[in-house]
């Protein structure tokens, strides 16, 4: 090898080292450059809503012994939900704890002035039944519904001496993000 190919060799060797220098300084700043960007959003701050329900203050809509039932009697009460959330809801009321053989008897209807919200007996009226009502609450607001316990006449004395024990209970979820209506 002549002294002169040595030199071309060399500067080529040179020219290749400084431009691996060079590339790995650029691909340094550029990494560092895009974590800090990425890393360093200064104020971006995320908050969660929270759902709160209050239903009729907790009390019974029926009060245990306040009515004797018997065949062709309907008892209308009127009780509220309040939407306590940080966002508007979708609600569903329904029945948990059902016992008794007036269960599968009593026709129960809940109302939101003229509209019927459900129907049915406390038995069909459970959380896995019960479907979210049609309109959203409001934050803030309050409603007066109305619910109405019928005792049908054909139901005739075979279910004397029957009782029925329930909760009244409404589940809610945020309507934001939320179009199916889905509880989970």
């Amino acid at each position: 090898m002549s002294n002169k190919q040595e030199k071309h060799t060399a500067k080529k060797l040179a020219a290749s080292v400084l431009a691996i220098i060079i590339l790995s300084v650029c691909l340094y700043i550029t990494t560092y450059a895009l974590v800090m960007v990425s890393v360093s959003v200064p104020d971006n701050y995320f908050q969660t809503g929270s759902v709160g329900i209050n239903l009729n203050n907790g009390k019974p809509v029926i009060e245990e012994h306040e009515f004797l039932f018997e065949p062709g009697m309907t008892v209308t009460k009127d009780f509220f939900i309040e939407n306590q959330s940080t966002w508007d809801v979708y609600y569903k009321i329904y029945f948990d704890e059902v016992t008794g053989g007036l269960a599968k008897v009593l026709q129960i209807t809940i109302m939101d002035g003229e509209k019927i919200l459900y129907e049915g007996t406390a038995d069909d009226l459970s959380k896995v039944n019960v479907k979210a009502a049609d309109d959203t609450l409001r934050i803030n607001e309050k409603r007066i519904l109305t619910i109405s316990f019928h005792y049908p006449e054909e139901a005739g004395n075979s279910t004397q001496n029957m009782s029925l024990t329930f909760k009244l209970c409404a589940e809610a979820v945020q309507t934001k993000n939320n179009p199916d209506k889905l509880f989970d």
